[in-house]
């Protein structure tokens, strides 16, 4: 901005060009990019008085220039007045009033909080909504900054029967912790972490406690129009390319079939409501029968193979066309039935650990989770397997199947780009989470006498591999200054590194059929839910073999908080009782034989427990997946009980620490 207006002024990195202009007139500009600014990443400036990010191409460096046409400035973007300056006085002319903001945006006006810098982020409430501000490079803390938002952004409603019970407990419980919030700039969601004070941190180096990381798809066009490629990596949970669009194009490609409001006005709704939302969005991206159908021929002697090869041949919009399923020498029309057993059987036979793609949890024999020995099994093509079966499970979803087979809860977070965190750990190695958990107790000074360095072993068919953490990570011994590099890297392999292109195809395929923005509407513990089904929990099994230690364990049952506990879980809904069921076994899946045989992580049986612990160790009831166990403090009444349960469950697919 000029000094004819109150705009902020143009960033110092911004330079016009005289005599240029973009196709349709709009001025040119060169933007010199920042320091630290790699190829890809985005920074804020500030041109014209409006906030914009750009992307550094990924062939450019710090210091080079790049040359930018911005958009048009909306039509209510502010010419006049600041909203903070009161009118002048004296005897000249009035001033104009101000531009009200467009039809469909409303403007806010926002002090810059105190020590945010030039460049960084910060998170604020805009109308009920969080919203993720970048502070611009020419103002710091103190000053005020303007910026537009889409009225229909705010019009989510936050009170009353609109929100579902989960979405109230939350809401009631808005403390630190991860939270997903919506960038201003291009209304696309990212993860931030608030502090205790309600700020957000943006703090870089790892933190076990606090630090989080989520999955980076990156997708590219492949040698073969059906297939698309993609490089998968683990960032931070608040890098900002670790974004999801809130945007999906309808059938045509061009008009939003769903937008911003769209998705945050389900957000808070019951279970129930978002799977409906969700289900009858896809069936309006389901291509026409008359555009084309798909039929679907296999062999049940040979259902795996005819199944691949058939799905594995489609385009992605063949994905997302009606699909009639015959087994071949079978008399049957398929009104359903058909397609029910196919994805039943298909899905059971590729979670099937002697096939060697995927192997139970250590932590929990119901869950499965990917065999990072994969392609010993399937030597030539254990990574299409993978690609198909993110395709089957995509296509479950879209055509409301259900999937037979429960992954381990950090597989639904890879999918949901859910932040994962070093908690994320214990249930991928429990016994390499103990390990990492112990250097933590130790004084760090001591820690290079152990003579650690950045590699880790891993076992296939009795031999033993040394893999590289970092690269020449053999060569980088552990110290107490390098000890958090080390816990991040550790959590990187065990996370991604290990099943790293397993899980990039598998993603791949899931994603050839379901556009992620529809996926922001859930909780990981809700998408196991959707994609395995609400089980059928027989209650009174559930009691007569569960078992009780600690302060319960001469009275059991009878107990009176124990008591109240089978009574508050009476009352809770098919929903609330997976949930409690996810939170203690880290599933919700039932065992086939009942609640008898529930298994812990060494293969045994581990009945579900109750432990009691008096009320000054915890405040909530805290979970221990690896043995079925449930630490319950002795409430003074059933009343607190439930509310302090119903907050533990809910609040553990949130990653806030309750403490």
């Amino acid at each position: 901005g000029g000094p004819g207006n109150n705009l902020p002024p143009d960033s110092p990195n911004v330079q016009r060009l005289e005599g240029q202009a973009g196709p349709d007139g709009r001025p040119a500009y060169m933007v010199t990019i920042p320091q630290g600014v790699r190829g890809g990443q985005q920074f804020p400036v500030t041109i014209a008085g409006q906030q914009l990010m750009v992307t550094c191409p990924p062939n450019a460096r710090p210091g080079m220039s790049v040359r930018i046409v911005p958009p048009a400035p909306p039509p209510g973007m502010q010419q006049g007045t600041s909203l903070d300056r009161p009118g002048g006085g004296g005897g000249g002319r009035p001033r104009p009033r101000p531009n009200k903001p467009p039809e469909g945006t409303q403007m806010f006006e926002v002090v810059v909080p105190k020590g945010v810098a030039p460049g960084q982020p910060f998170a604020l409430l805009a109308g009920g909504v969080r919203v993720l501000v970048t502070c611009p490079t020419n103002a710091s803390s103190g000053q005020k900054i303007r910026f537009n938002l889409p009225t229909a952004l705010l019009q989510k409603k936050t009170d009353g029967d609109s929100l579902g019970k989960l979405a109230k407990i939350k809401l009631s419980y808005d403390k630190d912790g991860w939270t997903r919030t919506v960038r201003v700039t291009d209304l696309k969601f990212q993860w931030v972490r608030m502090d205790d004070k309600g700020d957000v941190d943006n703090s870089t180096r790892f933190d076990i406690k606090h630090s989080a990381y989520v999955r980076h798809l990156v997708f590219r066009e492949g040698v073969d129009p059906r297939m698309r490629t993609g490089t998968l990596s683990l960032v931070s949970a608040n890098d900002p390319r670790a974004v999801v669009d809130s945007r999906i194009k309808g059938l045509d490609g061009k008009t939003d079939l769903v937008s911003y409001s769209h998705i945050a006005n389900v957000q808070d709704k019951s279970f129930e409501d978002k799977v409906n939302w969700f289900q009858d969005t896809c069936a309006q991206l389901c291509v026409e029968w008359n555009e084309g159908h798909m039929r679907m021929n296999v062999r049940r002697e040979y259902l795996l193979s005819d199944s691949m090869e058939a799905v594995m041949s489609l385009s992605r919009k063949d994905l997302r066309k009606v699909w009639r399923f015959e087994f071949i020498g079978e008399m049957g029309i398929d009104a359903g039935g058909l397609a029910r057993e196919w994805f039943q059987l298909v899905t059971e036979e590729i979670f099937d650990p002697d096939m060697g793609l995927w192997q139970s949890s250590s932590t929990n024999q119901m869950c499965m989770q990917i065999n990072p020995a994969s392609e010993i099994a399937c030597p030539e093509d254990h990574l299409i397997y993978f690609r198909f079966l993110g395709r089957v499970m995509g296509k479950a979803l879209f055509d409301r199947q259900l999937v037979a087979g429960h992954m381990v809860g950090h597989l639904y977070k890879h999918i949901l780009g859910w932040p994962l965190t070093f908690a994320d750990l214990e249930v991928v190695d429990d016994d390499y989470f103990n390990g990492l958990k112990q250097l933590t107790e130790m004084d760090p000074d001591q820690v290079e006498y152990l003579c650690l360095d950045f590699t880790t072993t891993e076992e296939t068919m009795g031999e033993k591999k040394e893999v590289l953490l970092v690269p020449n990570g053999d060569q980088m011994e552990v110290t107490a200054d390098n000890l958090p590099e080390y816990y991040e890297a550790c959590l990187k392999y065990k996370l991604v590194g290990q099943v790293k292109a397993q899980l990039n195809e598998l993603l791949l395929g899931f994603f050839d059929v379901i556009p992620e923005p529809l996926l922001t509407i859930f909780d990981f513990q809700e998408l196991e839910l959707l994609m395995c089904g609400l089980p059928e929990i027989d209650i009174n099994d559930w009691r007569e073999n569960s078992e009780y230690s600690g302060e319960y364990d001469r009275v059991g049952s009878d107990h009176e908080t124990c008591r109240w506990f089978w009574e508050v879980v009476e009352e809770f809904d098919q929903e609330m009782r997976a949930r409690l069921l996810q939170f203690v076994t880290g599933t919700s899946g039932v065992p086939s034989r009942g609640f008898g045989v529930l298994q812990g992580n060494d293969g045994n049986i581990r009945r579900f427990t109750i432990h009691g612990v008096e009320l000054g160790v915890c405040l909530y009831p805290r979970a221990h997946t690896c043995f079925n166990r449930i630490d319950l403090p002795m409430y003074e009444g059933k009343q607190e009980l439930k509310e302090k349960l119903e907050l533990a469950v809910t609040m553990v697919s949130t990653g806030f620490d309750l403490e």
